[in-house]
């Protein structure tokens, strides 16, 4: 398995951020979610761009109050919708990683693409 083909395939951690993300922005859209459920996420987006120590005795560090609010709402969120939801981006990314994968030719194992045959060195002198 060649590199490039290999980090199509195996999740990462960038990659389970991406497909996170992609979750948080498929259930803001969707009209079973209470709105209310909505306000976690854009709480964590307005402390990142405006941040304020609320807490002044506790330092908390961006990062983490961006997973707090995701971790929160995706799992206060209806479960039936976050799994429609989660199926759904694991499908898409399915089918990139099909379209993304090159077709299986002969390989070098195969008899179809020897050639068998005898080298005869020739001294070009004359």
């Amino acid at each position: 398995m060649t590199e490039k083909s290999r980090s199509l395939t195996l999740p990462g951690v960038f990659q389970s951020i991406g497909d996170r993300a992609r979750l948080v922005l498929r259930l803001m859209g969707d009209s079973r979610v209470n709105f209310l459920l909505k306000l976690l996420p854009i709480g964590s987006v307005v402390y990142l761009v405006i941040p304020t120590d609320i807490l002044p005795i506790i330092p908390v560090d961006d990062a983490a109050v961006l997973w707090l609010g995701s971790y929160l709402f995706v799992e206060m969120c209806p479960q039936d919708v976050v799994q429609e939801h989660w199926d759904a981006i694991q499908r898409a990314k399915n089918v990139f990683d099909a379209e993304a994968t090159p077709p299986k030719t002969a390989g070098p194992s195969s008899t179809a693409d020897v050639v068998d045959g005898e080298f005869t060195e020739v001294d070009s002198k004359p």
